[in-house]
């Protein structure tokens, strides 16, 4: 699902934690802390974050080839290294032909040939610069588009389920075709949105040149695109109110999105994309499509030639030779995220591979990687923290019970997904062919686009996953109120059954706590426990929800990002529910389990100092000021100092692990809690 419920995030930094294999419990006493990520010179109370991670910090500055460097981003650089193994072997094994193995061979082996890539230079995009340079009227984009489907032309177009009734998928129609981070980067009116502004209309300008405009002409179309991307934006939802579910269901007929757009023709895309008989629709955001349909009337046809040419070449520029890459690369990876280096070839093209062929690259992946007991083993802590859930429910005394019985519902409703699909996707429709980098890619969104559309007018397969097993990330849907994770996230050093109960349950514990607490912050409580869009809630209880959200909001507000950028209290407001909710349940699901026993401090810590460390390891991370900017703007999370602060400081648990005094920094005097 694409609304930011998830724990997501392409250029967003995460969670991560590990599962090695199964020893007696009595065993797990070993130290896995690494002490010298610690600041000893920090008192706890004053900032819990700096006396965690001061010592990494100090060890870890950012490589030249990232824009955040993090203990997630050394977990996730060693998933790749595992994948490249995976991917050179089958790229030298000559697998037989429509095997796995062969496609994902070929897909890394065509995208490492980087003499062949060279050697065509942009001569792979000739026939969409063609049919682009053939338009004789704007009626001919809606072909364009539904033909283009990777070149996030004007908007997206895909499947989702039905809000109203979550057993079927329907058709949905979105904002989109900006090429700005998000829609306000238009707008913001301060020194360095302008400065980007600026270095965005040069970088599309040198795009042209490299396509082979003249310096005048490419200028030309540069200022002609922003206009146009510009007028969209006017027109598209902003991230707060894209949080609000009820802002994002409009369910049409294709008659009635046919009146808002009159000059789209979508009968004609309709048709093109293989639903000549579609009857119905969520349009996501009308006033997108209403602005829409203004600028096909307003600007001409060369204006629109010139934005599909950007398209094109935006989309597909990171499969071209070396000097789009290079452009792509200083606009996207030096000016907007402060990068300095383009990152190694292997793992540019293993994310490739991993992001296309996820399930082929992943069933390899799992094999090797993670055992039927590990699967096992994380499945049980997921109960273990589900039963803390439950408890926690039960107690609350702002709640009532009509409300309790319907939270409760909705928990012993959630499903959980667990390291790897039980039925692997069928790749067998979809051609990889050694040598075709950029046609390979092309081919492998045209799949993942039918295999989408596919679904329309179909039951909802609860099965279907969301993303790789790979992946080092996990994630909550409101819809489908499950839980996915990966893999890729559970594997050491971070959880290990070898390692002590208090730091596993203060990493991957508060994640599944988090996870479960998503199903009941500001967008998930909206939905109930078949995943549909329905108010389950007493009034009474409603309001005292959202006073407790809303001294969460407030309190973030006031935390300084970068500089003078203080976090987006309502945007990250999700993720804090869910930070604090998860700590809390994950500390409940600890004492539940040491109960009865007396465990001697390890590393001369107590098993609940050492479970607030382990949560604040995780999050060690260090950033470009180019990023933190960026993410102050887009990110739904919190930076990780605040991912850390703002919960303990909120936790009378922790004041008491940490002998904290009552005014201490650390101690909130009026705490925030939800869950």
């Amino acid at each position: 699902m694409r609304r930011s419920f998830l724990l997501l995030w392409t250029i967003l930094l995460f969670w991560h934690f590990a599962m090695a294999q199964s020893v007696p419990n009595q065993t797990r006493r070993s130290s896995v802390l690494d002490l010298s990520a610690m600041d000893p010179g920090v008192d706890p109370c004053v900032d819990f974050y700096a006396y965690s991670c001061g010592g990494w910090m100090k060890k870890n500055p950012v490589p030249a080839d990232q824009a955040a460097w993090s203990v997630y981003s050394k977990l996730e650089d060693e998933s790749k290294i595992q994948l490249r193994g995976i991917l050179e072997g089958a790229a030298a094994a000559g697998a037989p032909r429509g095997s796995v193995d062969q496609k994902i061979g070929d897909y890394y082996a065509s995208c490492m040939d980087e003499k062949a890539i060279e050697t065509k230079g942009a001569k792979p995009l000739q026939a969409g610069l063609e049919e682009i340079n053939k338009l004789s009227s704007k009626a001919g984009i809606a072909d364009l588009a539904a033909r283009l489907v990777n070149q996030n032309i004007l908007f997206s177009f895909s499947s989702d389920q039905d809000y109203k009734d979550s057993t079927q998928v329907i058709a949905e129609a979105d904002q989109g075709g900006l090429g700005l981070p998000d829609r306000d980067y238009y707008f913001m009116d301060d020194a360095k949105s302008a400065d980007i502004r600026k270095a965005y209309v040069a970088h599309v300008q040198k795009m042209f040149e490299l396509l082979g405009e003249k310096s005048d002409a490419a200028s030309t179309d540069a200022q002609s695109v922003m206009r146009l991307e510009t007028q969209l934006a006017k027109g598209s939802m902003t991230r707060l109110e894209r949080r609000e579910p009820a802002n994002l269901y409009h369910k049409l007929s294709s008659e009635q999105l046919q009146q808002i757009t009159p000059l789209f023709p979508w009968e004609q895309y309709f048709k093109k994309v293989g639903l000549p008989s579609l009857k119905s629709l969520n349009v996501v955001a009308p006033g997108f499509f209403k602005g829409m349909n203004a600028e096909l009337e307003k600007e001409d046809l060369g204006t629109w030639k010139a934005y599909l040419r950007w398209k094109l070449v935006h989309a597909n520029a990171m499969h071209l030779s070396s000097a789009f890459v290079q452009e792509n690369f200083n606009f996207y990876g030096k000016t907007l995220t402060g990068r300095q280096e383009l990152r190694p070839r292997w793992k540019r093209c293993t994310d490739d591979v991993d992001n296309d062929l996820g399930e082929a690259l992943g069933q390899a992946y799992a094999a090797k990687h993670f055992s039927p007991q590990a699967k096992e083993q994380a499945l049980q802590m997921v109960k273990e923290i589900e039963s803390a859930m439950q408890t926690d429910i039960q107690s609350l005394a702002w709640m009532d019970q009509t409300t309790k019985q319907h939270a409760l519902e909705k928990l012993h409703a959630v499903a959980n997904k667990i390291g790897y699909p039980d039925k692997w996707r069928d790749y067998s429709s979809l051609k990889i062919a050694r040598g075709d980098a950029l046609g390979n890619s092309l081919r492998a969104n045209e799949f993942e686009f039918q295999r989408q559309l596919n679904k329309i007018g179909k039951p909802v397969d609860k099965n279907d996953w969301p993303y790789p097993p790979s992946t080092v990330n996990a994630s909550y849907n409101p819809q489908l109120n499950n839980i996915t994770f990966p893999a890729g996230i559970l594997q050491p050093p971070f959880y290990d059954n070898q390692a002590d109960d208090a730091m596993n349950f203060g990493g991957i514990g508060a994640v599944i706590g988090h996870e479960l607490t998503h199903g009941f912050d500001d967008q998930g409580s909206q939905f109930d426990a078949q995943g549909n869009l329905r108010n389950w809630w007493t009034e009474q209880d409603k309001k005292e929800f959202d006073q407790r959200t809303k001294c969460v909001s407030d309190e973030y507000s006031n935390f300084t990002a970068i500089d003078d950028l203080k976090v987006n209290g309502p945007l990250t407001l999700g993720e804090n529910v869910a930070d604090n909710g998860g700590m809390r349940i994950a500390y409940m699901a600890l004492l539940s389990t040491l109960a009865g026993k007396q465990p001697a401090a390890i590393d001369g810590l107590t098993p609940q100092q050492r479970f607030f460390l382990g949560w604040a390891n995780g999050w060690c991370q260090n950033r470009t000021d180019a990023l933190s900017r960026m993410l102050v703007t887009v990110d739904p999370h919190s930076p990780g100092r605040w991912r850390v602060n703002g919960v303990v400081s909120n936790m009378p648990e922790f004041q008491e692990a940490y002998h904290c005094k009552p005014n201490a920094a650390m101690v909130r005097q009026n705490a925030c809690r939800v869950w």
